[in-house]
């Protein structure tokens, strides 16, 4: 594994972190597939600094999240816990990225449900890209030993493992892959408002409950891990969203929304 990419200039020799390297490669990858879903929507808004907006407020609150959801590292590190390397919890950085996205989007005119949709795809992408960096740190976020042939171990890694595991971040990474292409195709067709939103909940909402089954996080409530709780309340709004999207009208998703005039 490699925590740190050393770099050697002259008597300078910086150490960058893997895992912050992958989360700026992240939000460029999905600044440009938002930026390119503005294309397709011809909407001038800055994708680049909305991208980068709510990539920030998702950090925030998934470290937010982890701290609250396992205080004993708290009481361990103390203040430094919210700014250690390791340590982010999915669902915080959901809750925070969007918030971010709706409120640029109400501001920039475009509407809170309908910047939620363009952005989907990018979400994916970008969550799935980010777990590169999880991976190459060996922050601990892999899985439960196995005996497959894939398995790992990560000896070197910030939260070290000697045994072969499940290297559940290129599980993750394949799923944000995949379920951003499936977004893709789907957001070119005409969609009611809010349709993409939900499939993003539903289909991110699940990738992540199957693979916790595989990750080592303790189940707090009949056999579930905090994450897979969070999950399956992801996938219940966007099930209850897809119901509410095929009651409405259809706006062609090439298109952005504008007023109907009537002829003179």
């Amino acid at each position: 594994m490699y925590p740190y990419i050393h770099i050697h200039l002259g008597s300078f020799h910086p150490e960058i972190p893997t895992f912050g390297l992958m989360l700026w490669l992240a939000a460029v990858v999905a600044g440009l597939v938002m930026e390119r879903s503005f294309r397709r929507a011809r909407i001038s808004a800055d994708a680049i600094t909305m991208v980068v907006v709510a990539m920030i407020a998702g950090i925030i609150g998934a470290k937010l999240w982890h701290v609250l959801d396992t205080p004993q590292d708290f009481r361990q590190q103390g203040w430094s816990a919210l700014w250690d390397t390791g340590g982010f919890a999915w669902f915080g950085g959901l809750v925070f990225g969007i918030s971010a996205l709706v409120i640029q989007g109400i501001r920039a005119k475009i509407g809170g449900l309908r910047i939620l949709d363009l952005a989907a795809p990018a979400a994916a992408f970008g969550y799935g890209i980010g777990r590169i960096g999880c991976f190459l740190s060996g922050d601990g976020c892999y899985g439960k030993p196995t005996h497959l042939p894939w398995g790992m171990a990560f000896p070197h890694g910030i939260d070290p493992v000697f045994v072969a595991v499940h290297p559940t971040p290129l599980y993750e990474l394949a799923g944000g892959l995949l379920i951003g292409t499936w977004l893709w195709v789907r957001a070119g067709k005409p969609r009611p408002t809010g349709s993409i939103l939900a499939e993003y909940l539903v289909l991110t909402g699940l990738a992540r409950f199957l693979v916790e089954f595989l990750r080592r996080n303790p189940h707090v409530l009949w056999g579930m891990s905090n994450a897979q709780c969070a999950s399956l309340g992801c996938v219940a709004a966007g099930i209850a969203l897809l119901v509410w999207t095929s009651r409405q009208s259809r706006v062609p998703a090439s298109e952005p929304a504008m007023a109907v005039q009537k002829p003179a």
